[in-house]
Parts: C-alpha cells; sequence; structure tokens
C-alpha cells in the first residue's frame, strides 16, 4: 500500500498533459510520442526530427518489424529486445518503445535533431 501511494503522490505531482500541435490526432502513437518526449525533457522545437525520424523508421506503427534485419517497434531497435529494459511489455506496447527511444537518443545522439541528421547522413541512427 505504501509504494501505491508513493506511486499516486508521483502521478498527482505530474504537470498536466502537454499541449498538442493542431495536426497530431490524439489518440495515436504520435501524439504519444509528442507527450512522452516533452515529459522526457527534450524541448518542443525537436518534435519535427522525432516525428520526421520515426514516421521513416516506422510509421509510428508499435508493431513494424524489418524482416531482414529484426528491427522492431516505433523506433526500429536493434536488437528488438532491448526495449525490455523499459518494460516487459515492449512487443505491445507503444509508450514502452517510445520511452526506450527517447532514452536511446537522448544517450547517443543528445536530442532528436542530431539523431535525425545523422540518419540523414547514414540511413540509420
Amino acid at each position: 500500500m505504501a509504494q501505491l501511494a508513493r506511486r499516486a503522490e508521483r502521478i498527482a505531482k505530474r504537470t498536466p498533459l502537454a499541449p498538442l500541435p493542431a495536426e497530431i490526432d490524439p489518440g495515436s502513437n504520435r501524439a504519444l510520442g509528442y507527450r512522452e518526449m516533452v515529459e522526457f525533457g527534450f524541448p518542443a522545437d525537436q518534435w519535427p526530427y522525432l516525428d520526421a525520424l520515426w514516421q521513416r523508421e516506422s510509421g509510428w506503427n508499435h508493431l513494424a518489424e524489418n524482416r531482414s534485419s529484426g528491427a522492431y517497434g516505433i523506433p526500429q531497435s536493434l536488437p528488438a529486445t532491448k526495449m525490455a529494459v523499459v518494460g516487459s511489455d515492449w512487443r505491445t506496447n507503444p509508450e514502452t518503445q517510445i520511452r526506450w527511444g527517447l532514452a536511446y537518443i537522448a544517450a547517443r545522439y543528445g536530442n532528436a535533431q542530431k539523431a535525425w541528421e545523422h540518419s540523414e547522413r547514414t540511413g540509420w541512427y
């Protein structure tokens, strides 16, 4: 019960949901991605880069799989099992995939713009 109480307290302290850009369907994986990106700490000006990157990688489809490489999900993790560090539901949960992808981008590139620029140069990120 104490653990549940602490979790409820953390949730209550969260800031309201970031307002979505008008062109994003509120019930879509893109909307989830935008909100997670802002909550993760990336500024809103990183959205065009993240959106372009994951649109190209998976079309924001959390079930997308590259049959030749085995890359999987919205961020096209390779190997796909790396996303399990965020949640055991990585195969089916777009939120888990997005959180892993944001952490990967932050750790490897610093921000979505640099990940996009790398992808433009090399064809991968």
